[in-house]
């Protein structure tokens, strides 16, 4: 769907360096991705990919996992993972630098 809907799914570091701005870059793009002029819109795709894969396990997962109520939990884990892996990659390398000076 990304493809379609021409949705860039990779993360890109914040261009402003104060902190607060880049926090609230890891978060706006948890939820936006650019298009393909650069700039960021809804990640539609991403949204959708999440839900289908989440109800779509709910088939062959065991009865006491398989809810709606479960997928939608399992929905959110995988939007706050999303954050997490977008904040790892904009502070890593910063915190990298500070711990393995050279």
């Amino acid at each position: 769907m990304g493809v379609i809907w021409k949705e860039d799914p990779r993360y890109f570091p914040s261009q402003n360096r104060a902190f607060g701005a880049r926090v609230k870059h890891v978060i706006a793009t948890t939820f936006t991705a650019p298009g393909s002029g650069g700039h960021y819109r809804p990640a539609y795709a991403r949204f959708a990919a999440n839900a289908g894969n989440n109800f779509l396990s709910n088939l062959w997962r065991v009865e006491s996992e398989n809810k709606a109520s479960d997928a939608a939990i399992r929905m959110i884990w995988g939007v706050t993972g999303r954050m997490g892996a977008n904040a790892f990659a904009e502070f890593w390398p910063d915190v990298r630098k500070k711990i393995f000076k050279k």
